[in-house]
């Protein structure tokens, strides 16, 4: 089951995706996640580094026994995927027979993901689900699901609340659309 939740508002600040993303947390993921995981105790697996500031707001929201880990993945440099996914931290926990939910930062092309969950359906959890603060559906190259989506924005490069531009940017309290500027002098590079 696909949820999406809303779709992104634009500001009177030039570039500014005002994304109500507390109001999201408290409501729909905590009410969906404790309608299909309490009682279940599940593994989330967070992906570094851009899903830090969602997980730990996420994991804040439940109410129900869970455990959390993180594993670092990592597909782009400046705006544009490399097309190669470079495992940086794996993955220490087992998984097998347990109820998992992969919580990632944005999901566009779907490359990291394709190239991560056959590692974990490979351990053979019970379960296994997708739950993203964003979705770029537009963009995406790669049949997967996204179970659990906090918002559904266009195919543009945002940072903010974990998310970043080569590095920087995560530490912003909103999501912000990068400035065509920006990206286009990435391109030239």
């Amino acid at each position: 089951m696909q949820t999406t939740v809303a779709t992104v508002r634009s500001s009177k600040k030039k570039g500014t995706l005002q994304l109500p993303v507390f109001r999201v947390l408290r409501k729909k993921h905590r009410y969906e996640l404790t309608r299909d995981y309490s009682g279940k105790k599940p593994l989330f697996i967070a992906i570094l580094n851009g899903a830090f500031m969602f997980a730990a707001d996420v994991f804040k929201a439940i109410a129900f026994e869970a455990e959390i880990c993180f594993i670092k993945l990592a597909s782009y440099k400046g705006t544009h995927s490399t097309g190669h996914v470079i495992t940086a931290i794996g993955l220490d926990a087992n998984v097998q027979g347990r109820h998992v939910i992969i919580l990632e930062d944005i999901v566009d092309t779907g490359k990291t993901l394709h190239t991560f969950l056959p590692q974990i359906q490979n351990q053979g959890p019970a379960s296994l689900k997708i739950c993203a603060l964003l979705h770029k559906a537009e963009a995406m190259q790669f049949a997967l699901i996204v179970d659990y989506v906090g918002f559904t924005i266009p195919n543009r490069f945002v940072v903010g609340y974990g998310l970043d531009y080569d590095g920087l940017g995560r530490n912003l309290p909103e999501i912000y659309q990068l400035a065509a500027s920006s990206a286009a002098n990435d391109d030239m590079q």
